[in-house]
C-alpha cells in the first residue's frame, strides 16, 4: 500500500499569489481616480474578484507608503474617498511590472521546454 501525498492547499498558495498582483492592479487601476467600492466592481467586470476587506487594508498601506494619495469627495449625498496614483506609485508599479513580465517569460520558456520533451 502507498502513502498518498497530501492534497495541496490551493487557497491559502492563490492567497499568496495574490497578494503581488494585487498591488499592480491596484496601481494600475489608479492611473484614473477612483474609490474603493467602483475599483472592487471595476476588477469583477473584468473577470476578477476581489472582496472589500482585502481592497481597503491593501489601499490604505500603498497610502501610508506614499505610492497612492487619497482626497474625499464631498460634493454627493455620499461623500467618497478617491485614490489615484502617485509618481512613487508608478516607479513601484513598473518595477512590479517588470519582475512579473520576468517571471511570466520564464514559466512560458519552462512549458515550452516541457512540451518539446515530451
Amino acid at each position: 500500500m502507498t502513502k498518498q501525498e497530501p492534497e495541496p492547499d490551493i487557497g491559502s498558495l492563490e492567497t499568496e499569489m495574490n497578494r503581488g498582483f494585487l498591488h499592480i492592479l491596484a496601481l494600475a487601476l489608479l492611473e484614473k481616480d477612483m474609490y474603493g467600492y467602483s475599483m472592487v466592481k471595476h476588477i469583477e467586470t473584468l473577470g476578477y474578484k476581489v472582496e472589500e476587506n482585502t481592497l481597503y487594508p491593501l489601499l490604505r498601506r500603498l497610502e501610508k507608503n506614499g505610492w497612492i494619495a487619497s482626497k474625499w469627495d464631498l460634493s454627493e449625498d455620499r461623500p467618497r474617498k478617491f485614490y489615484a496614483v502617485t509618481p512613487a506609485g508608478r516607479a513601484l508599479r513598473a518595477s512590479l511590472l517588470d519582475i512579473w513580465r520576468t517571471q511570466d517569460r520564464v514559466l512560458d520558456k519552462i512549458a515550452k521546454e516541457n512540451a518539446h520533451a515530451q
